[in-house]
């Protein structure tokens, strides 16, 4: 597979970006970028985790409505939800109904509920590792699953949180910053 694709605009990008204006926007503006905050990181640790077996150009398409839906990802608010509220969410097409994740997304915000202001970031971002000596030169470079990724996943778990396997949280890394995995000669490299 080739590692990099042009765009229209004749940059150089990661190739899982494809020919998508979305991803384009995505991967230039957000991917990999450092991203701090509480409640940042628990919209990105739901959207991952509604991620889990599907694309995720398809919760990207869908991030607006779930943002509307679980009240901007406020945990204080989400962690009030109850079965009605399951219930609801399952009715909406915007969203993904699934009710393991549904439900994982407010039993989540209630653990971020109850944690001092800044410790989710500070927790997350612990397991941040050293910057790589190299940038992955293709997609085959690139780890599922990392020794940080998968002790970040069982510190979550033994606190409780649902739908942070070790995989979901590598992409989490990705996509926040924490990790730098842009191939060799992208533009954002």
């Amino acid at each position: 597979m080739t590692s990099l694709i042009i765009g229209p605009d004749e940059r150089a990008r990661c190739a899982w970006v494809g020919d998508d204006a979305e991803y384009r926007r995505y991967h230039d503006e957000e991917w990999g970028s450092p991203l701090h905050g509480d409640r940042a990181l628990f919209e990105k640790m739901a959207l991952e985790g509604f991620q889990a077996g599907l694309s995720w150009i398809t919760i990207l398409r869908k991030r607006p409505h779930f943002r509307e839906v679980f009240a901007g990802f406020d945990a204080d608010v989400v962690a009030e939800y109850d079965e009605g509220d399951v219930e609801r969410l399952m009715a909406d097409a915007g969203i993904i109904r699934n009710r393991a994740k549904i439900e994982a997304t407010i039993g989540n915000a209630q653990i971020v509920r109850g944690m001092a202001e800044g410790e989710l970031d500070a927790l997350m971002w612990s397991f941040a590792p050293p910057a790589a000596a190299s940038r992955p030169a293709s997609m085959g470079d690139v780890p599922p699953v990392t020794p940080e990724s998968t002790a970040m996943s069982k510190e979550l778990r033994r606190r409780g949180f649902r739908f942070v396997g070790p995989t979901t949280m590598y992409a989490l890394m990705q996509s926040a910053g924490m990790v730098d995995d842009h191939m060799q000669g992208c533009w954002r490299a």
